[in-house]
């Protein structure tokens, strides 16, 4: 069982899964945008996904390891602790208590008692949120300054090197702030979802957010010119674009879509009811792969073009490293970690998430940064 549980490999004869989220992988990374009256190929795609995953899960090679996995929850043998990250970068980590950051080494350091926090663009930085206030801070700890707003939610830091902008939930509105803290002022849109903003890497004035109909608005922030928008639908809860800014991952359970930089919708998965998308990211050499999570009942699947990992209760997050070579998956049925990299070969786990970070809920993963 611990062999299998290590390899994490589904056999040959599942085939027809790999072939299937190859497809999709290649859509991702090659598709050149067809037009409107050429996408009729989504369903299918969809469809062919959802079927790979049943092969998988169902039948009979599969439905054995599902089942030897149920007698147990957790990674037998894990780690007691997070000696060391298995790839370069530092996570920045939520707890009931507020927020940390987790070096390569292993060692961590607390930040205070803030409820949300996210990394700079290039990882030198955080903006973190207290009920009524937004703060940068340094990774040692060093506040850099702060600002007194209410309600403040959400925050997302983007921009280039010398030009970054931070935007914000206070109360239902949405407001941006230089990244030194000047220039506070209304966004672009009001009555907006509860969800972080997403800014498009390449494009540092360029914001997607949800509105409460569940349309996605991406705006040019400096005119609050509605550069493209979606149509209604799931209220969305995770906004993430490809590292280059074409792609745009839209996470609205029960399922998630994808978009182009122009708004066109190239890929979509609808997961059978009663499952659904929990999480995804992108992942790979280009960014344009998908790997997510869908849980169904009391089990849960990681979904990837190579990999494909079965776990007894609610996984909750997928995270990929900076490099593109590693995902963190987070059970807290189990209170593990998984480290998988991204070809499936290796497999990390680590006990007693909770406990490590002084926690009385299960950690929440803000970011991995380089």
């Amino acid at each position: 069982m611990k062999r299998e549980l290590e390899r994490v490999e589904i056999p040959d004869e599942h085939g027809a899964r790999e072939r299937a989220w190859a497809v999709l992988s290649s859509a991702f990374a090659k598709r050149t945008p067809a037009s409107r009256r050429s996408l009729h190929w989504r369903p299918a795609l969809a469809l062919a996904v959802v079927l790979a995953l049943v092969a998988a899960a169902f039948s009979s090679p599969g439905k054995g390891v599902v089942d030897r996995i149920r007698k147990t929850v957790g990674i037998e043998h894990a780690a007691p602790a997070l000696f060391s990250l298995p790839s370069p970068g530092k996570l920045l980590v939520r707890t009931d208590a507020g927020v940390w950051v987790v070096q390569r080494n292993g060692s961590r350091r607390f930040l205070g008692g803030y409820r949300e926090a996210s990394w700079s663009p290039f990882g030198r930085f955080l903006v973190a949120a207290r009920t009524n206030e937004l703060a940068a801070i340094e990774p040692n700890g060093d506040v850099r300054w702060t600002l007194a707003r209410p309600g403040v939610r959400l925050p997302s830091w983007g921009g280039t090197r010398t030009d970054t902008q931070i935007a914000y939930l206070s109360g239902r509105s949405l407001r941006v702030v230089a990244g030194d803290g000047t220039g506070d002022r209304v966004g672009c849109a009001r009555r907006v979802a509860r969800v972080a903003p997403a800014w498009q890497p390449g494009a540092p004035r360029v914001l997607a957010v949800a509105a409460h109909s569940g349309s996605v608005r991406v705006y040019s922030v400096d005119t609050c010119r509605l550069l493209w928008h979606s149509k209604p639908g799931p209220v969305p809860t995770k906004l993430e674009w490809s590292s280059d800014g074409h792609r745009l991952l839209v996470l609205a359970p029960p399922g998630l879509r994808v978009y182009d930089a122009r708004g066109r919708l190239l890929a979509e998965d609808r997961p059978p009811n009663p499952a659904r998308d929990a999480d995804a990211t992108f992942v790979g050499p280009e960014n344009y792969g998908v790997v997510g999570i869908r849980v169904r009942g009391g089990q849960s699947n990681i979904f990837a073009p190579r990999t494909l990992f079965h776990a007894r209760g609610s996984l909750r997050q997928v995270t990929a490293s900076p490099d593109g070579r590693w995902l963190l998956i987070t059970w807290p049925t189990a209170n593990q970690w998984i480290f998988v990299r991204a070809d499936g070969k290796r497999i990390r786990a680590i006990s007693n998430a909770s406990s490590q970070f002084e926690s009385g809920t299960f950690p929440k993963v803000e970011g991995w940064a380089r």
